[in-house]
């Protein structure tokens, strides 16, 4: 979800929840401690140099369990940002705390906004040698081993 998208869907909405996949909500005390742009200029393992810029939105649960963030602080928040920062529209990606900082694209369902799980890739496969997922091809031995053991053949 790009910052133009949320900005167009908080002013249609009473209340502001972020939701994980797997369905567990976000506590609805939580605080958004920072709104800001981050730039990342890497190499990938094929020699390519990448840029790659999101919006970041940390999310941190406090125990003030009288905090609610409203739809349109949130909003003023994002307008704040843009203008003494001037962030650029880009993809956001959310901070989360759960056993470490988590880090996740935002979508949304009509509802809530989803926090879905980031993944790591290779973005130089046809550098690095690795098939693609649909040329990989596995054989299966005719010969069953009881045991897999180095050099059996059943791995």
């Amino acid at each position: 979800m790009k910052l133009s998208e949320i900005k167009e869907i908080l002013p249609t909405l009473d209340d502001v929840v972020f939701q994980l996949e797997d369905g567990t909500f976000v506590p609805e005390h939580f605080h958004v401690t920072e709104v800001g742009q981050i730039t990342k200029k890497f190499i990938d393992c094929g020699g390519v140099v990448r840029n790659e810029k999101v919006v970041n939105f940390q999310l941190w649960n406090a125990d003030d369990y009288e905090h609610r963030l409203k739809p349109g602080k949130l909003l003023n928040i994002i307008r704040l940002s843009q203008n003494k920062l001037g962030i650029e529209d880009a993809e956001i990606e959310v901070e989360y705390q759960s056993t470490t900082i988590g880090k996740y694209d935002l979508e949304f369902n009509g509802k809530h906004f989803i926090l879905k799980n980031k993944k790591t890739a290779c973005l130089a496969e046809d550098a690095c040698g690795i098939p693609l997922a649909t040329e990989k091809k596995f054989s299966v031995k005719e010969e069953k081993s009881s045991c897999c053991t180095p050099n059996s053949g059943c791995c």
